[in-house]
């Protein structure tokens, strides 16, 4: 099982690589891994049996953690394709998403000057998570497309970035929130 050190994140698990996977399948699969490489197996093997158990469970753990998170799949997903978010430049040219991350923004600051901040919140949270699921969508239509949009991918993961900060900034509001009622 060395070889895991070095197969990429879906050949671990067996899977296709593709964006859309069976959740299920990968939960299954990856207690199965960890099962088979936990260092408790290896307690009474050389230092080297040891600790190549316990790279493989980190990398078995770190894979299972990217192919589980739709944000860090898609990524994970162009990378192998060679493209590396962090080198683009331009990455939010679209001005009608510019006007809609501003608006977002700006009802996300207003929220504390509502009659009923927490249920303004959970109104805009609802919106957020609905927004992010549509692009999570389009994600999976693309990058699963025999001739999937390279550059359209990686626009719709630079969204979700967006969604996925603006989240946890209202999961952060949320929590303030509650301990200023408290």
């Amino acid at each position: 099982m060395s070889s895991v050190l070095t197969l990429n994140y879906f050949d671990i698990f067996s899977l296709p690589r593709r964006y859309g996977l069976d959740r299920s399948g990968l939960d299954a699969r990856y207690r199965d891994l960890q099962r088979s490489v936990h260092p408790d197996r290896f307690a009474s093997g050389s230092d080297h049996e040891r600790r190549v158990s316990m790279q493989q469970a980190a990398r078995i753990n770190e894979a299972y953690h990217v192919l589980r998170d739709p944000l860090k799949r898609g990524r994970y997903l162009l990378e192998l394709r060679g493209i590396h978010l962090d080198d683009r430049q331009g990455a939010h040219q679209d001005a009608g998403f510019l006007m809609q991350q501003m608006e977002l923004r700006e009802s996300l600051a207003e929220v504390r000057q509502q009659d009923d901040p927490l249920g303004a919140l959970n109104r805009l949270g609802g919106d957020i998570e609905a927004r992010f699921r549509e692009l999570e969508t389009r994600l999976g239509q693309v990058l699963d497309a025999d001739a999937g949009d390279a550059a359209e991918a990686a626009a719709l993961v630079q969204k979700m970035q967006f969604f996925t900060r603006l989240r946890d900034e209202v999961q952060q509001l949320e929590a303030d929130l509650e301990d200023e009622l408290l």
